[in-house]
Order: structure tokens, then C-alpha cells, then sequence
């Protein structure tokens, strides 16, 4: 994308439409994580107990990814776009007004519904206006999402000390719905093509490369999650830092997952396997290094920084995706959102059991650590599984005795 290029500019603005849409999501799915220990406290729950608000909005994500990109595979793009994230304002508006832990669970629930389909169809959109950079274009679209964990997390922190937890998704209502219009004035229609209905996106269901795909993301992802969860708690609690400083580390998280998510974007466009590879590998060694990192904020920090590179590994597990799913791109590129947030709902759910049986708040570096190990290890028999099949039989003559 160069200046010269008279259609830069016009890329650049649906670039920049479904990254504000990332942007909303993250600041909704991230803002659960930050604001945690105040809505934990109106509401009357432990910390542990709390966060199953934040499984709550993964588990939508698994159940509406597939049914949404189903039901939507033979509408425009655009339009499914733009209904999805009116979707998204509805269940944020929802749990503005939860009154209860049971509106919590179900208003997160409902929330997170569209996040995977509209993931997974801006990405089929990103990669089709940049189809040299498919893997760069994906992690722009992401980029918006990492964002969310440099500005919208920290923020919405800032807003639960100050003015309440419930403005922090109250502001994510107004992020959705200037999204919906962005894309509706910036984003090419894209109609299905000839041919295309929903049931041709059932493909993907019987194909083992996009499941094992998505087992290494559900797997490998939740490690970060397990530790992004309980950051407010481990430094305020564990640490016993003053609860001001938590937006400091939020942010530090954040940037590092946007360099994490452009550099790992910009690998993958030259070796995806390798990158894959080495992130996971990376991810496991720093998060089993998490309890040396409490020693100090400045090298919590340094360790939060870290952890946070290895969230790159979306971008290109929604690439290789796009390479393995034939003719079910929609429900395979929305399935890797389930994925990532049935990690989302088991790296916090197994690191909050970790510590309320009493490993303490470091505990959720060793579950991660054992969860990316568990996603390279799925990743791995998928490459060895996709190797053996290209590779042609040898002949029989040639396998004979000397």
C-alpha cells in the first residue's frame, strides 16, 4: 500500500473501519478482566467466583462463532458486518444494567455472541482487499484488538476506580455502534459468491487440518488468558502493589501484544510454520517463568511484556486457516474466535481453580505454560499430519533389499 496507489486510501479506510470494530471487541472482552475485582465487590462474589463472567462472554463466542457465520455465509459481508456490531452494543447496553451475578453471566453471555463472526468475516474482508499481505492485513484488523489492551482495559480500570465499572462496557456501546457506521460507509459490499450458501461452510466440520488448528489455538492460547485474568489481583493481593499501578502493567500487556501482533503478521507472510512454532515455544518458557517475575514491578512488568508477544499467534492461526479450509473460509475463519475464546474460558477457569486450591497468584504462569506446551504439541501432528500427506508413496521397487 503505497501513496501512489489510487486505491490506498480507500484500503486504508476499511483497514481502519474493522479495526474500530476490533477495538470494541477488545475493550468489552478485556475491560471483564480489568474491571474484575469491582464488579466482584458490588456484586458480592469472591474474585474466582467473579470471573466466571469472563468464561461467560468466551462460551458466547464458542456457541455464536459457528451459528452466526452459518446463518450469515449467504448475506454481503458488509451487511453482516454492521449487524453484528449492533449485536454488540445490545449486549453491552445489557450488562450495564445487570443487577445480579445471574444478568452478569447472562449479559456477558449474550455480548459475546457475534465477537467470532465478525472476527472471522472482517478478516476474509481484510485479506481480500490485501491479498499479497494476507497474514499483515489480518494482523491490522487484530491490531484494533491490541489496542483495546494498551487503551480500552487500562482505561476502563481507570473509569472502575473513579466513576464505576458499568461505564466501562457503557463506552463500548458507543464504540460498536460508530463501527457499524464506519463499515457501512467505508466497507465494500462483497456478496456470497455463485454458488456459495450456508451449507457449503459445513465443510469445515469434516476437515482435520481446521480442527487441529483450532485445538493448538483453544489449547495454546489459554495460557495468556490464565494470566491476563489475574494480573489486578496478583500485583494489589499478591504483591500488594497499590491498586493505581494496575493500568500501568495493562498497559505495558498491551504493547506488547501489538508488537507481538504485527511482527508475528509480518513473519507468518514469510514462514508461517516457524512463527507458529517458535511463539508457542516462546509463550510456554516465559509464563512458566511468571512466580520470578514478582520480585518487582518494574520486572513484572518486563515478564507481562514478554507474556504479551505470544498473543501474535492469532493472526497467524487465522491465516493458516484461510490456507486449510477450502471452501468453508467463513466458518473456518469464525471458528478461530471460538477457539481463541474457549481458551479465553479455560485459561482463567483453570488458573482461578489453581489458586483457590491454594497454589497461590502465581500459580496461573505454571497453567499457562502447561497449556501452550499442550497446543504446540497439537500444532506439531497437524504440520507432521499435512507433511505425510503431500509427500508421495515410495515406490515399492525402491523399498526392496540391496
Amino acid at each position: 500500500m503505497t501513496a501512489s496507489d489510487p486505491g490506498a486510501g480507500k484500503r486504508a479506510l476499511v483497514l481502519f473501519a474493522l479495526a474500530l470494530g476490533g477495538f470494541a471487541i477488545g475493550s468489552t472482552e478485556f475491560s471483564a478482566m480489568s474491571l474484575l475485582p469491582f464488579y466482584a465487590r458490588e456484586l458480592g462474589l469472591s474474585e474466582p467466583v467473579a470471573a466466571h463472567a469472563i468464561s461467560a462472554y468466551a462460551l458466547g463466542v464458542v456457541a455464536g462463532a459457528p451459528l452466526l457465520a452459518f446463518l450469515g455465509a449467504g448475506l454481503p459481508r458488509r451487511r453482516l458486518l454492521v449487524g453484528l456490531m449492533i449485536a454488540i452494543a445490545a449486549g453491552n447496553a445489557l450488562t450495564v444494567w445487570a443487577p445480579t451475578y445471574g444478568w452478569l453471566l447472562a449479559s456477558r453471555f449474550v455480548s459475546g455472541l457475534p465477537h467470532g463472526a465478525y472476527f472471522g468475516v472482517a478478516a476474509l474482508m481484510a485479506a481480500s482487499v490485501m491479498p499479497d499481505k494476507r497474514a499483515q492485513s489480518v494482523a491490522l484488523v487484530m491490531l484494533g484488538l491490541t489496542l483495546a489492551t494498551i487503551i480500552g482495559s487500562p482505561a476502563a480500570n481507570f473509569i472502575g476506580l473513579t466513576i464505576g465499572w458499568r461505564w466501562g462496557f457503557a463506552i463500548v456501546v458507543v464504540l460498536a455502534l460508530l463501527t457499524a457506521l464506519s463499515v457501512q460507509l467505508f466497507a465494500p459490499l462483497q456478496r456470497p459468491e455463485n454458488g456459495r450458501d450456508p451449507k457449503s461452510e459445513l465443510s469445515a466440520l469434516g476437515n482435520t487440518q481446521v480442527w487441529l488448528t483450532l485445538g493448538a489455538g483453544a489449547i495454546g492460547f489459554g495460557g495468556m488468558f490464565a494470566v491476563y485474568s489475574f494480573i489486578a489481583p496478583l500485583m494489589t493481593e499478591g504483591m500488594g502493589v497499590s491498586p493505581d499501578m494496575v493500568p500501568v502493567i495493562l498497559v505495558v500487556f498491551g504493547i506488547g501484544m501489538t508488537v507481538g501482533n504485527l511482527g508475528a503478521g509480518w513473519l507468518a507472510d514469510r514462514a508461517m510454520k516457524r512463527t507458529a512454532i517458535g511463539l508457542l515455544v516462546w509463550s510456554a518458557i516465559v509464563l512458566a517463568a511468571l512466580p520470578l517475575m514478582t520480585g518487582n514491578l518494574l520486572l513484572l512488568g518486563i515478564g507481562c511484556f514478554a507474556i504479551a508477544l505470544g498473543g501474535g499467534l492469532g493472526p497467524v492461526l487465522q491465516t493458516r486457516l484461510m490456507d486449510v479450509a477450502g471452501e468453508a473460509q467463513t466458518l473456518a475463519a469464525s471458528l478461530h474466535h471460538a477457539a481463541f475464546n474457549a481458551a479465553n474460558a479455560l485459561g482463567p477457569f483453570l488458573a482461578g481453580a489453581a489458586i483457590s486450591a491454594g497454589y497461590g497468584w502465581t500459580a496461573p504462569g505454571w497453567v499457562g505454560s502447561l497449556l501452550a506446551i499442550g497446543g504446540l504439541a497439537i500444532l506439531l501432528v497437524s504440520f507432521w499430519l499435512e507433511r505425510r500427506r503431500a509427500t508421495p508413496d515410495i515406490p515399492a521397487e525402491l523399498c526392496s533389499a540391496e
